[in-house]
């Protein structure tokens, strides 16, 4: 079926300046990349591969580098909410990695199985009793590896063993020693014994893990011996299966820095009490600990040198409004001075429109800016959180003056929205706008100093920019979080939920547009097609519907699956296209999530040179270390002569 377009909000080509020549020819600066050599690059997947996979590496290596990173960057704790998944919590690998640095055991499930299967190998994800695993398969078997409690159990010939194998050993320990199954005290006593050496009498194959502390605590300290010999003997426990179970991710977040003139990012090593929970209660415990004692005790040994786990930065953009480089950095710019943000034409209003992406969760957000309006003239500023399909009004004044919108109530839980300012009247304009924000990012992955000599190496990738469409599939999120629907799709034989009802086919179509040209689209989904003859057909259309391209498949039988794909045979000049799935149903398809990511090329993208602070204290002293980057690749040392304590890392575009 043919989607029509017509009649919709879609991105307008920037107006071009009176005088283009004279303008700066980078108004944007992207993939912005900084990285120290004493924390690997995860700036996204194929950044990981190059940090953990080494070539010529065994499938058992692989599968490890997968359990270690998870280990690193994911610490055990109530996970972050943003209404996108089913489980209402992030199933991200790394937007858990960049942005929370902590979850549960359930999505570290997800993120060993993206990250081992985007290194070629099969993984499938254990519901045990109150817990969750994934297994990693290799050599004709599979292998638990646990990396929210981090553990697994070497056999005799050193590879992991598989959750049956766990499950025997504790039957086998248990028909053995009948009246512990299932009693937590008793295992508990059982491990204390003997000065807490009790443990070691128990199964073999969990006594010879090399996770186990002394007192028989995994490294965390929040799980032990007791509670795994409780999590394995679920097929023996009255009511506690265990069960296979797809833990679904969605696979597209990376780190894609970008700075505009004006433009500040801060990102610090320490918080102020913000988090994405916060409306909702549910305080992560690392919140408010530090890296080396408590539960956060086992993180240097996996080479932590931030002080704790959650930060608290801030995105600053000053508009400038009074110079024409302000062209270069807005989304659309129409009936404005060259030079000025200001009414040109006074019988037609003046449009603005900002985009304001980010790599990080907002958590608050302030509007202010300072209008000049004379008589007759307004201001009205209008918000839309799903690429401009959509807009609502926020502020409107007739009257001069510094105006201040809070938009912590709109942006909670986004990455990305737009503001439009309507101006009206001979002479209206903005002598000041500034958008500031609080967010929330991990302090694992930033990179940080160690005592001694520190390379820094700043590197820029492509001058691409990304759009991206990702709703929550149900719709009960709405409110907290945007959902499929408001994304505009046109939906044939889909129910309310993403599955395929009585027609035994459907498709799901979602317009896309772009303020550059499209240079890939990235896009796929967490599905389920029970019969071996279903499934979903991923298809894209640069023609408005005329024609369609099948670019992959998300194939049959299975109850849960993860299929993504990237598609780059884009035609040239192309800014707009239809992305489907088109599934068909004997038993049960459907999407339970979904994202899709569409990279572009950045009108006025570019290098220009990027001002990068260190802030950080030796021995209670502070230090600092400001470097104007002038290359679009370039390294350089910072030295720190004691242990430093880290603070910040700002990053803005040199004046």
């Amino acid at each position: 079926m043919k989607l029509a377009l017509l009649g919709m909000s879609l991105f307008l080509p920037l107006a071009p300046a009176a005088c283009a020549a004279d303008l700066p020819p980078v108004g944007v600066v992207s993939r912005i990349n900084i990285v120290s050599d004493k924390v690997p690059d995860i700036s996204n997947l194929e950044a990981w591969k190059k940090s953990f996979l080494g070539e010529g590496m065994t499938d058992q290596e692989k599968a490890l580098a997968a359990w270690r990173t998870t280990v690193m960057f994911q610490h055990q704790d109530v996970p972050p909410r943003e209404f996108l998944h089913q489980e209402a919590v992030v199933q991200d690998p790394f937007k858990i990695f960049h942005v929370y640095g902590y979850s549960f055991c359930s999505v570290a499930c997800s993120d060993v199985a993206a990250l081992a299967r985007s290194a070629g190998l099969p993984v499938r994800g254990w519901g045990i009793h109150n817990h969750s695993v994934p297994e990693v398969y290799w050599n004709g078997g599979w292998h638990m590896l646990d990396a929210s409690l981090i553990n697994y159990f070497p056999r005799a010939d050193g590879t992991p063993a598989s959750v049956d194998d766990i499950m025997a050993a504790v039957k086998e320990w248990h028909d053995r020693n009948p009246g512990y199954l299932g009693d937590e005290a008793r295992l508990t006593e059982f491990q204390k014994a003997e000065g807490w050496t009790g443990w070691k009498k128990g199964p073999a194959l969990l006594a010879k893990s090399p996770f186990l502390d002394a007192g028989g605590y995994w490294p965390a300290h929040s799980h032990g011996w007791f509670s795994t010999m409780q999590e394995y003997a679920g097929p023996y426990s009255p009511g506690k299966k265990p069960f296979l179970y797809e833990y679904g991710y969605s696979q597209g977040y990376q780190l894609n820095i970008q700075l505009r003139p004006g433009e500040r990012l801060t990102r610090n090593w320490s918080n102020k009490g913000l988090f994405v929970n916060m409306k909702e209660g549910g305080a992560p415990g690392c919140l408010k600990q530090s890296t080396g004692s408590g539960p956060l005790s086992y993180t240097p040994k996996f080479g932590d040198l931030a002080p704790g786990r959650v930060g608290n930065g801030t995105h600053e953009y000053d508009v400038p409004v009074n110079k024409p480089t302000y062209r270069t950095g807005v989304l659309f710019a129409d009936n404005l001075t060259e030079h000025h943000v200001q009414v040109q034409r006074p019988e037609q209003p003046g449009v603005l429109v900002l985009r304001m992406p980010s790599n990080y969760v907002y958590l608050t957000g302030t509007l202010k800016f300072t209008a000049a309006i004379p008589a007759a003239g307004s201001v009205v500023v209008s918000y839309s959180d799903n690429n401009g399909l959509d807009w609502r009004e926020i502020a409107r004044t007739a009257a001069s003056g510094e105006q201040t919108v809070d938009l912590s109530p709109l942006v909670l839980r986004r990455y990305d929205y737009r503001l439009k300012f309507v101006l009206q009247g001979a002479g209206t304009g903005l002598n000041s706008l500034r958008v500031v924000h609080d967010i929330q990012h991990s302090q694992r992955p930033l990179p940080a100093l160690a005592q001694g000599k520190n390379t820094i190496t700043f590197g820029v990738g492509p001058a691409e920019g990304t759009v991206t469409v990702e709703g929550a599939t149900n719709t009960a999120s709405r409110g907290k979080q945007l959902v499929y629907t408001d994304f505009h799709p046109d939906v044939q034989g889909f129910d309310a939920n993403l599955f395929i009802g009585s027609s035994h086919a459907g498709t799901l179509t979602f317009p896309i547009t772009t303020p550059g040209d499209l240079v890939r689209l990235r896009f796929g989904a967490h599905y389920r097609a029970r019969d071996a003859r279903d499934g979903l057909d991923y298809l894209v259309s640069f023609d408005r519907g005329q024609s369609w391209q099948t670019v992959d498949r998300a194939a049959g039988p299975t109850a849960g699956d993860c299929r993504y794909t990237a598609f780059a045979e884009i035609p040239a000049g192309t800014r707009e296209a239809l992305v489907r799935y088109a599934g068909t149903s004997r038993n049960a398809t459907g999407i339970f999530n979904f994202r899709i990511d569409a990279d572009y090329h950045e009108p006025f993208g570019g290098f220009q040179p990027v001002q990068v602070k260190y802030i950080w204290e030796e021995n209670g002293e502070p230090r600092e270390h400001v470097h104007v980057v002038r290359q679009a690749s370039e390294s350089y040392p910072i030295t720190c002569t004691a242990p430093p304590v880290m603070k910040s890392i700002v990053l803005e575009l040199a004046e």
